[in-house]
């Protein structure tokens, strides 16, 4: 996770983030409030026995978005390291290599290293585990297309790491419109038995279906949500293990509150949940919890 210097509402990336909120506060104002939200959830992941690795933005960079790094960067299992080509050109500023050697120092092997930002130079992305939604164990990516998930280097990325492409498109209602969401994981969070997703979000019937017919393939139980709840960051979830190998549904505190309790109590069938406000977070950055985290799954040395 990465502690904001000099966080904001990035304008580059407001112009296809409908989640995004001008707070009307000055930009100082803003970055102490996310400091703040930053300090208290990591705190209270710590205190549900998370591991939790952090590293301080760099003001020289003037990176808004930074706190996001799930965008720029996956780990994997078999030791590699993904980087991803980005959107918005400030947004490219936030892949750091000391974040790789932090990782090292923590004990945590590097082997390979794919890089996909040459992608870039063609106006082409895919944002990292914004984009991509893994299903690890059942070697499985969901992807909803958008300015920032473009098809043909989604399949590359589902070749070179030899996972079966669930490919659709998501939508959200904005003044009346309907247009793309900007990344599958504020639509769609995958757990280990269960995944939440915004269905009504899936216009095309048998879009739809894929999905549905994916996911209970697996054996996974579906828990829907609103669109109205996924605009409250409902869908933008992600499940963490803890100590004693406890299984963690990590969400925010404006998420948990959209939820209902027929909801809640199907997601604690499953594991306990974690929440933290982190409105600021939310408003300006158009992401929530799931965002924060880049989630690491390199072996251990």
């Amino acid at each position: 996770m990465v502690r904001p210097v000099n966080f904001r509402m990035n304008e580059q990336t407001a112009v296809n983030n409908y989640f995004q909120e001008d707070p009307h506060l000055k930009n100082a104002e803003i970055n102490r409030k996310a400091q703040e939200e930053f300090d208290q959830f990591v705190k209270v992941l710590r205190d549900n026995g998370v591991n939790v690795i952090t590293i301080s933005d760099n003001m020289e960079r003037d990176t808004p978005d930074s706190i996001f790094p799930n965008n720029w960067v996956s780990f994997h299992d078999n030791g590699t390291v993904c980087v991803y080509p980005m959107f918005a050109e400030n947004r490219r500023k936030e892949r750091r290599e000391d974040i790789f050697e932090l990782l090292e120092d923590n004990g945590f092997v590097i082997n390979n290293f794919m890089d996909y930002t040459d992608a870039e130079e063609e106006e082409v992305f895919l944002e990292g585990t914004g984009s991509i939604l893994l299903d690890r164990v059942n070697q499985k990516a969901y992807c909803a297309l958008s300015e920032r998930a473009h098809e043909d280097l989604f399949i590359e990325f589902c070749e070179d790491f030899d996972c079966f492409p669930v490919i659709f498109h998501a939508n959200q209602t904005v003044e009346g419109e309907r247009l793309p969401i900007y990344h599958t994981n504020v639509m769609m969070a995958m757990a280990e038995t269960f995944a939440v997703i915004c269905l009504d979000s899936i216009d095309d019937k048998k879009e739809r279906k894929n999905v549905v017919d994916h996911i209970k393939m697996d054996g996974k139980e579906i828990i829907r949500i609103t669109e109205e709840q996924m605009c409250h960051f409902a869908g933008n979830m992600l499940q963490v293990i803890g100590t004693d190998d406890k299984r963690f549904m990590v969400m925010s505190t404006q998420a948990y509150n959209s939820l209902t309790q027929e909801q809640i109590t199907v997601i604690e069938k499953h594991c306990l949940i974690i929440h933290s406000p982190l409105d600021t977070i939310e408003t300006c950055g158009g992401g929530s919890a799931r965002c924060m985290m880049a989630e690491v799954f390199l072996p251990k040395a």
